[in-house]
């Protein structure tokens, strides 16, 4: 319990770059180097993450405390992981508020980002070959990557690859075993088993408990939320400090719903801050408790299985959309090269812990600023 606790506190501290960099540093540390689960029931978790609201890298944390200690390891490792960043956006927050500006961290976050993107590009490979067990998977990772990168959102991508990759997989699995035509029952069980300042706090919290409850997809879609209901329904906040909230989001280790921690300290001091935290994360904790039990017996029937592996597929094909996006923003200079491909070098060939490549690129990247500027 311990070592897993320090894990999740050091990966709350040094996971910059969203979800699938934080699920890229995650696969590092507990598939190939402490061997804590396999590869295929890591694609798995990865899968199940993506069908249920809430923030695919935090509920990949409380997966993981789940499979090494149960309902302790859920609790231990979910908080260890919020924790760090709950606690720096904070500082950010009590910053912002007393000197009415934020820190200067463009250097440092130059640095970052091409490390980060070398991390992501590491774990896509090494789930990639996992995922894309014969020529069968190949067509499901085109056509969702090609629908990403048309525009559709993450989501409807993922669940139409799942669907009709389930429906392509189970047809080529009956043509190999000359039962084309042949039925394949449906669990019931199975099925229902898968389905299972002047603010008050309490509308502060049932705020924040309503949009991790029902969020799905990526940062922007947060974004949404906070605009619609905060400015405009509520008038809690102003444009402008909700662009600051979203700021510090970005540039802040953890996940992202950690904008919460800013927004409820802004409204409301410090008990806002935690109750916003608390009430956004909730739901993840109750939703991985009610679905990790359940993945096992998925991977047991051969429509689950072919749906599972048709959603793994799906996403390190929306892995590779993310690497491709992050890059065309963050290469854009020879600094970024640089950093890049020393850190993909590190990562890849060297087998660096992720902590050190980050901090690596962090480094590069302010004395490269301080050198070319």
């Amino acid at each position: 319990m311990k070592e897993l606790g320090l894990l999740f506190l050091k990966l709350g501290v040094i996971a910059f770059g969203g979800p699938a960099a934080h699920i890229a540093m995650m696969e590092d540390e507990v598939v190939v180097r402490r061997n804590w689960i396999t590869r295929q029931h890591f694609l798995d978790l990865v899968g199940a993450t993506n069908l249920i609201p809430g923030p695919n890298s935090t509920e990949m944390t409380m997966h993981i405390g789940y499979e090494h200690a149960r309902w302790p390891g859920l609790i231990v490792a979910g908080t260890c992981f919020i924790l760090p960043a709950a606690a720096i956006t904070g500082v950010f927050a009590w910053f912002y508020v007393r000197f009415g500006a934020l820190p200067q961290v463009q250097p440092f976050l130059a640095g970052i980002k091409p490390a980060v993107l070398a991390i992501i590009l590491g774990a896509m490979w090494r789930l990639g070959k996992a995922a894309m067990k014969d020529w069968t998977m190949v067509p499901v990772a085109l056509g969702v990557t090609t629908t990403l990168l048309l525009g559709t959102d993450e989501i409807t991508a993922l669940l139409v690859g799942a669907v009709l990759g389930m429906a392509w997989l189970l047809a080529v699995a009956r043509f190999r075993s000359g039962a084309l035509f042949s039925a394949a029952p449906i669990s019931l069980q199975l099925l229902a088993e898968a389905a299972n300042g002047d603010v008050p706090l309490w509308k502060l919290g049932l705020f924040f408990l309503k949009i991790g409850a029902i969020l799905y997809g990526s940062g922007y879609v947060l974004i949404a939320f906070l605009e619609g209901g905060l400015v405009h329904d509520l008038g809690w906040l102003t444009e402008a400090e909700l662009l600051d909230a979203i700021a510090i989001g970005q540039f802040t280790p953890g996940p992202v719903l950690t904008t919460a921690t800013f927004v409820g300290y802004v409204i409301a001091g410090i008990p806002g801050a935690v109750v916003a935290t608390i009430a956004i994360f909730l739901p993840s904790f109750a939703f991985v408790a009610v679905l990790n039990p359940v993945i096992p017996r998925l991977r047991r029937s051969p429509w689950t299985a072919a749906f599972l592996d048709a959603v793994n597929v799906s996403a390190v094909a929306l892995m590779l959309v993310v690497v491709l996006q992050l890059g065309a923003g963050a290469l854009v200079d020879g600094s970024a090269w640089m950093i890049f491909i020393a850190s993909a070098a590190a990562a890849l060939l060297l087998r660096v812990n992720a902590a050190y490549v980050v901090l690596g690129g962090a480094l590069a990247g302010y004395f490269l600023e301080l050198l070319f500027a």
